[in-house]
């Protein structure tokens, strides 16, 4: 078992999400004391929302210009604070876990994670948080652990925010809903926020409600991986939204005072702002993929990161300008401020990130060497991983390629950051993670490192010992690729731009023709 002192001792200290995150920028910031703010006016207020974040306290950082990160988002909620308006931040749910229900080696680093955002979410000063499935993963006990404030399903909570009240209301279904906004307002809310634990196309029927009191309808769970990929903003008689998953957004509501009290309703003019905004994002996901080119000349990707990094500077300054306030009514605004790579993190949450990413490391191989079980054996008539060595024997022409790519060096990346040890990380970095005679411990990694011959064309005991195109996979294809080469991690993949990248002499093409254009040719040859 793992010593009671190592684990307190580890738990003690948390941080972020494994993976191979980009250095972030020097931020020119003070770090705010958690929960404060000390408005000068009470012309507006506000409001923050963070929902779907599955566990995630960065972006694996495998692609260059991922979003994501709660010291970015830190970083956002911090600089609000300085213009001295009441500056509310809100949790929807569904943040703590990325799964309802763990393997028990992934115990331990998952709990670890999940207090580490806990930490973040004090560093930010949360206000309030909903809760949904993926928050009760390891149950009800260790997430009302954590000691973060919450609002119970179909439950109301009202937050002071300067000379009005914002009520926030957390449902399960829009029954819920109803009924809750209905007290909401009975209690004295001005504004009113609905937190309902569903989809975007299930909070689009609740928003349609008879009685239903919201003024903004947040969607705090992604029905599928690729719907919490975008942004998505619904107009309606009640604005809806659902935040990109996975932590990589947050929804910004800036609220604008009338002399009295009032229904607030939703300013106009913010179209033309949206637009451009819009314009800006689809000019940086065609350099993003530039960027991403294997085998870019160096001096070209500096330049197109350096116009990347321009275009979301001016989209930065966007969507957090305060909008124009409107004096005769009480009036709010809707906005996603996308958390992009290059903009700057609070040193303080960052902290929280170093710190996990140098304790769940130690944490996973203490596991791992107490209790972590071997790969089961193939099934009867099934070939078994053997390494790269007895490939070699046969087919040495094609390692000259493999040795300079990426793949070779796919271990080494993880080793130079720490990350070695870190769950999230090491299945695409390793050969036969978590099959039949695989790698199914991470302190018994030695001779499995790299993406192997293995990797691509499976497990190979069978051709070893009797050759055949029959026993091998001979041209693995692009289902394989994206198992690791996936939208999260390798967002820019595109089989056949990447593809030749990894064909040349023996390896794909005959020895003695000329790779025009392969890694073989490049100084620095790149390889997915």
């Amino acid at each position: 078992m793992v010593r009671p002192a190592l684990v307190a001792a580890l738990l003690g200290s948390l941080s972020v999400l494994g993976g191979c995150m980009r250095k972030e920028p020097a931020p020119q910031a003070s770090t705010p004391e958690a929960g404060t703010s000390a408005p000068t006016q009470t012309s507006g207020a506000i409001l923050f929302v963070s929902a779907d974040t599955r566990g995630y306290l960065g972006p694996c950082g495998c692609s260059e210009n991922m979003r994501g990160g709660i010291g970015r988002a830190a970083f956002q909620v911090s600089e609000a604070r300085k213009g001295g308006l009441p500056v509310l931040y809100v949790d929807g749910g569904n943040s703590l876990f990325g799964e309802t229900t763990l393997k028990p080696g992934q115990v331990p680093q998952e709990e670890l994670k999940a207090k580490a955002l806990a930490d973040a979410m004090r560093l930010m000063g949360l206000s309030v948080r909903a809760t949904g499935p993926l928050d009760d993963t390891r149950g009800a006990a260790f997430r009302q652990g954590l000691g973060l404030p919450e609002v119970g399903d179909g439950a109301v909570k009202l937050l002071p925010a300067g000379s009005r009240q914002v009520g926030i209301v957390s449902a399960e279904t829009g029954a819920q809903l109803v009924a809750a906004s209905g007290q909401a307002r009975s209690q004295g809310a001005d504004f009113v926020v609905g937190l309902l634990d569903a989809p975007l196309e299930e909070a689009q029927k609740a928003a349609e409600l008879p009685g239903l009191a919201v003024d903004v309808l947040v969607a705090t769970r992604s029905a599928t991986e690729l719907s919490g990929e975008q942004n998505r903003l619904v107009k309606s008689a009640v604005p809806v939204v659902a935040p990109q998953s996975k932590g990589r957004s947050l929804v910004r509501v800036d609220l604008s005072f009338a002399p009295r009290p009032g229904r607030f309703t939703l300013q106009k003019g913010q179209a033309d702002m949206e637009r451009e905004v819009a314009a800006l994002e689809q000019r940086a996901v065609l350099l993003d993929k530039d960027i991403n080119q294997p085998g870019i000349d160096p001096k070209l990707k500096a330049l197109k990161q350096a116009k990347r990094d321009e275009l979301v500077a001016r989209k930065q300054a966007l969507v957090s300008a305060p909008p124009a306030a409107a004096t005769d009514v009480n009036g709010f605004t809707v906005r996603f401020v996308p958390l992009e790579a290059g903009l700057p993190s609070l040193p303080d949450a960052q902290a929280l990130v170093a710190r996990y990413d140098a304790e769940v490391g130690k944490l996973n191989l203490a596991w791992a060497k107490e209790h972590g079980q071997d790969c089961p054996a193939p099934a009867k008539g099934q070939s078994s991983f053997v390494g790269n060595a007895p490939c070699k024997s046969c087919h040495e022409e094609a390692f000259p390629l493999w040795e300079k790519s990426k793949h070779h060096h796919a271990w080494e990346t993880l080793v130079d950051l720490g990350k070695q040890h870190h769950l999230n990380c090491v299945g695409c970095h390793v050969t036969g993670w978590e099959q039949p005679s695989g790698v199914c411990r991470l302190d018994k990694v030695e001779g499995r490192e790299d993406v192997g011959c293995e990797s691509c064309h499976g497990p190979g005991s069978a051709h070893v010992d009797e050759p055949s195109s029959d026993n091998i996979v001979a041209s693995p294809g692009e289902a394989l690729c994206v198992t690791c080469h996936n939208a999260e991690n390798s967002p820019h993949f595109d089989f056949a731009t990447y593809l030749p990248r990894i064909l040349g002499p023996g390896h794909g093409e005959p020895v003695s023709a000329k790779p025009s254009g392969s890694p073989v040719d490049a100084q620095k040859p790149a390889k997915p």
